[in-house]
């Protein structure tokens, strides 16, 4: 099972930024496999994952995912176990995968 760490804050956001590293590391139990941080000093949003790698073992798999259009940044843990069949129905309507996740399929 993977570890996720989020904040959200509108004040002290270098303090943030120097948080988040520290808090992902703290779940290393959770995910062994690799860490993944994605920070928005604008946004005043960080996010951190802490990767057990299940499904796509590759790079393409890391977390934080953004989206095509780097506009939407997501950290997940869980499995959607019908992600074949979305993935399928998305295809048709012309979507194109960059990974072989469960994850991309939330976008």
């Amino acid at each position: 099972m993977c570890g996720i760490v989020g904040f959200r804050t509108n004040r002290d956001v270098g303090r943030l930024r120097e948080s988040l590293p520290q808090a992902t590391s703290k779940l290393i139990h959770r995910g062994p496999d690799d860490t993944g941080l994605f920070f928005d000093r604008e946004a005043g949003v960080g996010l951190g994952h802490r990767r057990l790698s299940v499904i796509d073992l590759s790079e393409a798999g890391r977390q934080p995912m953004a989206s095509d259009d780097g506009m939407v940044h997501i950290v997940y843990n869980g499995e959607i176990y019908n992600f074949q069949d979305i993935r399928t129905t998305l295809e048709g309507r012309g979507h194109r995968f960059r990974t072989e996740t469960d994850t991309e399929v939330i976008f």
